[in-house]
């Protein structure tokens, strides 16, 4: 099933376009989805396939045409090459709050990419969504993940279980939270 695009808008910022996960992404998608990087991802599992990438950008596309997600890719804008992932969806039965999840392929990590990415789309996740908070997930043993959820500005909510469909089992995680802020007043991250 292909969803007709949903309005929403392209993101730049200094290195980066944040753009609406299409099926042209599902081959880049499939090639950076390593044991490495899913064993951080609750709902990527390994191995991942095309038809799994295109259902899943399928899905998303579905959601974000209805308003309850905004499912973006990261890519970089010299070479367009795909980066990795970001999206704001709705919390189930909470239509106030949006869940911030984020990934980057092996050889994209450590660059600032993400602090840049997730710095620009918390904007227009407030802007577009009219949440009252964004929240993350967090494995404890994350510092790349704890780094971007601290430099965000989120606060800490405590531990929690989360059911990882990947590998079939709840798993521990630490919640971080940042309620709608006054814009001006965010955090300036600059691109490392």
């Amino acid at each position: 099933m292909v969803v007709d695009s949903p309005a929403l808008p392209v993101i730049e910022t200094p290195r980066l376009r944040l753009r609406c996960a299409e099926p042209r992404d599902a081959d880049a998608l499939v090639a950076m989805m390593s044991e490495t990087v899913s064993r951080r991802l609750a709902s990527w599992p390994v191995p991942y396939t095309r038809p799994m990438a295109l259902d899943r950008i399928a899905g998303v596309r579905l959601a974000a045409a209805q308003g309850r997600s905004l499912p973006l890719v990261v890519e970089r804008k010299p070479d367009g090459a795909v980066l990795g992932w970001i999206s704001a969806s709705r919390a189930p039965g909470d239509e106030t709050t949006a869940l911030l999840t984020y990934w980057l392929g092996e050889a994209h990590q450590g660059h600032g990419y993400m602090r840049e990415a997730a710095r620009a789309m918390i904007d227009h996740a407030f802007a577009m969504m009219n949440v009252a908070r964004l929240r993350a997930a967090v494995q404890g043993d994350n510092a790349a993940s704890l780094s971007v959820v601290q430099l965000l500005g989120m606060r800490p909510l405590g531990e929690g279980r989360i059911w990882c469909p990947a590998r079939g089992r709840e798993e521990s995680c630490l919640w971080f939270e940042l309620p709608r802020p006054d814009t001006a007043a965010l955090p300036t991250i600059a691109a490392a």
